[in-house]
C-alpha cells in the first residue's frame, strides 16, 4: 500500500536524506492523517528558546491514541534541523516492564558511535543521573544538534538522568501517563481523531468506494472506535478481510463486542476505566454544546499548561540553574497504564482476532514468546514449528490485519514485527487460557534451540579457525557471509539478551539458556563491538545458573570473570568482591587452578588501591598453591609481585630475595624475555635503594 504525502512540511536545516539515524525511527503507519494542530503545537513548542538544557516535548495519550506515529511523523518533518543524527530509544518493553535508563543510555551512545567499552559498568547505585553511561551519553551530546526520540516514557526517573545540559538537543517523549516532576514540560494530548480524519483513515485503508458510498455508517464506525487510530486500523482491517460487511454492520459489531467485554470481566480494575487509564484531557467536561459524536474533536490538539486544571505536570518552581533542581522527587513508578475492557480498542481487537485462521491465531499467542516481543521468520517459525517461508506469510498477513506493527527490516532486509504493547497483555492472556503449559514450554525451548544454531553459525563464519561448525541451517534462515553474521549478532542483541534473561529467570529451560550463553560468550567479542556491560549481564546470568544447580567450579568461573570486568574498568572493590566469592566457591569445588586465580586478582585490586601490605599476603598465599601445582611460570611471576608490594613498603631486602628467586626460576624455565624484563626491575630497585628512595 502507497504511504501516505506527510500533512507537514520538513523544518529548514539540511535534507533530511542525509540526516543520520532515520532509519532507526519505527516504521510508522502506511497511512497518516490528520493532527495538523498536534503537529503545529509540537513545531511551537520545538522553536521556543531553551536555556541550561535540552527541551523536552511530550505527547501524551491512551494506548492505541497513535502517540508513536506521531512522534515518528514529527521527527521525520524537522529532522534537517538536528544534522548530527537522530536516536531513538524505547523505554518500556511491550508487557509494561521498564527499561532503566543506563541501559537505555548505552543504546543511544552506540548509535552516536560512542565506545562503550570505555564506558564503567552500572554501580551498586544503578540508574540515576550519577550512572556511568548516562554521565557519558550526556557529554557526547554536548555541542551537538541531536534529536531523541524516547518512546513509551513510564516516569520521569527514567527521562531525567538523559537529558543533556546542551540546549542544541531536543528530546520528544511519549507517555501514556503523567510525567511528574520535570520542571517546564506543556505535554500535547492526544485524544481521538477529528471526523473528517477518522473518515479520511477509513477511505483510505478500506476503500474510498465502500466508505464513501456509506458516509452514515463510517461516521458510525468512527463513532464506535471513539476516533482512535487503532481501533480504526483493526476494524480496517477486518473490512478488508471480509468484504461482504456492510460498515454500518460493523459498527453495530463493534458496539456488541465492547458491551460484551465490559460484562465478561466487570471485576477487572482495568474494566472500571481508572483515572490513570484515561486520557488526560478526560478529567474535564467537554465544551458545551459538543455532541457525542465530536467527543474526540473537542479534545484534538489541547496542548497542556501549567495554569490548566488538567495539567499532567506538578506547577513550576523558580527557574534553576542547577541540573539537580530541573526534576523534583516523585513517587514510585507508576503502573502501566491498563486498557480498560470496555475500550473500543479491546472490542476491536476481539472481533480481528475471532476472523484469523488457527494458524495465525496460533502465531499471534506466540508471538508474546519471543525476546522483546518481537520477531523476524527465523525466530516466528522456531515458536510455533513451521517452515520459515510459512511463517514470514503469516507473519505478513497479521500485520495485514494491523495485529503486528512493523519494525525496521533487519541489516539483510528481513521483515521484521513486533507485538504493539497495547495488544500484548490481552494476547497473553488468551495464551494462557489456549495454550497448553506443555506447548508453551515447547516453543520456548525451540526458540531457545533455534538462537542457539543462529549465534553457533555466526561465530563461525567471525572465526573459521575455531573449526567446523554446526551443522548447516535450512536456506531461509542461513546466515549467508561474516558481514551478515556480524550484523546478525548485532542488530539481534537485546532480544538474545532478553531472551537468555527470560528464559533463565523462568529457571525451567537452563540447559538451552546456557548454552546460549556460552554462545554468545563466544560469539559476541568476535563483532568487535561487544559491550563490558552485556558481558557482564552474560556472566551474571552464568553465576545464577551455577548457583541454581550447585556447580561450584562454574559459579567461580563466572565470579572471576565478573571480577575482570570490574577491574578492567577500574572499579577495585567491586572487584575485589567477585574475587573472594569466586575463592570460597573454588576452595567447595577443591579446584586449585581457580583458588591462585582467584587469589591473585585479589592481590591486583589490594595493590590497584595502593595497599602493599595486602597485596603481598594474598600475592603470597596465590603463589604457594601455584608451587604446590608445579606451575613454574605462574610461579616466576608471582615472585616478582611479591617482590613488587616488598618494595613499595621500602622492604628492599625482601624485594630483592623475591626478585632474585623469579630470575632463577626464569633461567630454569628458559624464559629469557621474562629473565629480562626482571632483571630490569631488580637494578632499577638496587638503584632506588641505594639513592634512599
Amino acid at each position: 500500500m502507497a504511504r501516505k504525502t506527510a500533512t507537514m512540511e520538513a523544518g529548514t536545516g539540511a535534507p533530511v536524506e542525509r540526516v543520520p539515524g532515520l532509519e532507526r525511527l519505527p516504521a510508522g503507519p502506511a497511512l497518516f492523517v490528520g493532527r495538523r494542530t498536534e503537529l503545529a503545537a509540537l513545531r511551537a513548542a520545538a522553536a521556543r528558546p531553551a536555556e541550561g538544557r535540552s527541551p523536552v516535548l511530550v505527547l501524551a495519550g491512551r494506548p492505541g491514541s497513535g502517540r508513536t506515529a506521531l512522534a515518528v511523523r514529527f521527527a521525520v518533518t524537522v529532522a534537517g534541523q538536528y544534522p548530527d543524527g537522530v536516536l531513538f530509544a524505547r523505554l518500556s518493553a511491550p508487557d509494561g516492564g521498564r527499561v532503566p535508563p543506563a541501559r537505555a543510555a548505552r543504546r543511544l551512545l552506540e548509535q552516536l558511535g560512542a565506545d562503550t567499552a570505555d564506558v564503567p559498568l552500572p554501580g551498586a547505585a544503578g540508574d540515576g543521573r550519577d550512572d556511568p553511561a548516562c554521565v557519558a551519553l550526556r557529554a557526547a551530546l554536548a555541542g551537538r544538534r541531536v534529536l531523541l526520540v524516547l518512546d513509551d516514557v513510564r516516569d520521569a526517573g527514567q527521562l531525567w538522568p538523559l537529558l543533556a545540559d546542551e540546549p542544541g538537543c531536543l528530546v520528544l517523549a511519549t507517555t501514556a501517563g503523567p510525567l511528574t516532576g520535570i520542571e517546564d514540560i506543556d505535554p500535547v494530548i492526544l485524544g481521538g481523531l477529528d471526523r473528517t480524519a477518522a473518515a479520511e483513515l477509513l477511505g483510505d485503508l478500506v476503500g474510498g468506494t465502500r466508505i464513501g458510498c456509506d458516509p452514515v455508517g463510517a461516521a458510525d464506525l468512527a463513532e464506535a472506535c471513539g476516533s482512535q487510530p487503532a481501533a480504526l486500523r483493526l476494524m480496517a482491517g477486518r473490512l478488508r478481510g471480509k468484504p461482504e460487511l456492510a460498515v454500518t454492520e460493523a459498527a453495530k459489531e463493534l458496539l456488541r463486542a465492547v458491551a460484551e467485554a465490559g460484562k465478561v470481566e466487570p471485576d477487572r480494575a482495568t474494566a472500571k476505566d481508572p483515572e490513570g487509564a484515561k486520557e488526560p484531557a478526560e478529567a474535564a467536561d467537554p465544551p458545551a454544546g459538543k455532541g457525542k459524536g465530536e467527543r474526540g474533536k473537542g479534545r484534538r490538539g489541547a496542548v497542556v499548561t501549567a495554569s490548566e486544571p488538567a495539567a499532567a505536570v506538578a506547577p513550576p518552581a523558580e527557574p534553576a540553574r542547577d541540573p539537580a533542581a530541573w526534576v523534583r522527587p516523585g513517587p514510585e513508578p507508576a503502573e502501566p497504564v491498563p486498557v480498560p475492557d470496555n475500550d473500543p480498542l479491546v472490542g476491536a481487537f476481539t472481533l480481528a482476532y475471532a476472523g484469523l485462521t488457527a494458524a495465525q491465531a496460533r502465531m499471534l499467542r506466540a508471538l508474546t514468546l519471543a525476546p522483546a516481543q518481537s520477531a523476524d521468520p527465523r525466530t516466528a517459525s522456531a515458536l510455533v514449528g513451521c517452515p520459515a517461508p510459512e511463517a514470514a506469510t503469516t507473519l505478513a498477513a497479521l500485520a495485514e490485519r494491523e495485529l503486528l506493527a512493523e519494525e525496521p527490516p533487519a541489516a539483510d532486509g528481513t521483515a521484521r514485527y513486533r507485538v504493539p504493547g497495547r495488544l500484548h497483555p490481552r494476547l497473553v492472556r488468551l495464551r494462557e487460557r489456549e495454550d497448553r503449559p506443555a506447548e508453551i514450554e515447547l516453543a520456548r525451548a525451540r526458540l531457545l534451540e533455534r538462537l542457539v544454531r543462529l549465534t553457533e553459525s555466526a561465530r563461525s563464519l567471525l572465526d573459521p579457525s575455531e573449526g567446523a561448525g554446526p551443522d548447516p541451517l535450512p536456506g531461509p534462515l542461513r546466515l549467508k557471509s561474516a558481514a551478515h553474521a556480524r550484523e546478525w549478532l548485532l542488530g539481534e542483541r537485546d532480544p538474545l539478551l532478553g531472551a537468555v534473561a527470560d528464559a533463565i529467570g523462568q529457571g525451567d529451560l537452563d540447559g538451552s539458556a546456557g548454552r546460549l550463553v556460552t554462545a554468545l560468550l563466544r560469539s559476541l567479542p568476535l563483532t568487535g563491538a561487544a559491550a563490558p556491560a552485556d558481558l557482564h549481564q552474560l556472566h551474571e546470568l552464568v553465576l545464577t545458573v551455577a548457583e541454581r544447580h550447585g556447580r561450584p567450579r562454574r559459579a567461580s568461573a563466572a565470579l572471576l570473570n565478573l571480577g575482570d570486568l570490574q577491574a578492567a574498568a577500574g572499579r577495585w572493590e567491586q572487584a575485589s568482591g567477585h574475587y573472594r566469592a569466586a575463592l570460597e566457591h573454588a576452595r567447595t569445588a577443591d579446584d586449585e587452578a581457580l583458588c591462585a586465580r582467584a587469589l591473585e586478582g585479589a592481590a591486583g585490586c589490594h595493590r590497584a588501591l595502593g595497599d602493599a601490605v595486602r597485596a603481598a599476603d594474598w600475592y603470597g598465599r596465590a603463589l604457594g598453591v601455584r608451587q604446590s601445582m608445579g606451575d613454574q611460570a605462574a610461579e616466576a611471576r608471582l615472585l616478582a609481585r611479591v617482590a613488587e608490594a616488598h618494595a613499595a613498603q621500602r622492604r628492599f631486602d625482601e624485594a630483592e630475595r623475591e626478585y632474585r628467586a623469579s630470575l632463577s626460576v626464569l633461567r630454569r624455565i628458559g624464559d629469557e624475555r621474562g629473565r629480562e624484563a626482571v632483571a630490569a626491575a631488580l637494578a632499577e630497585l638496587r638503584e632506588r635503594a641505594s639513592t634512599g628512595w
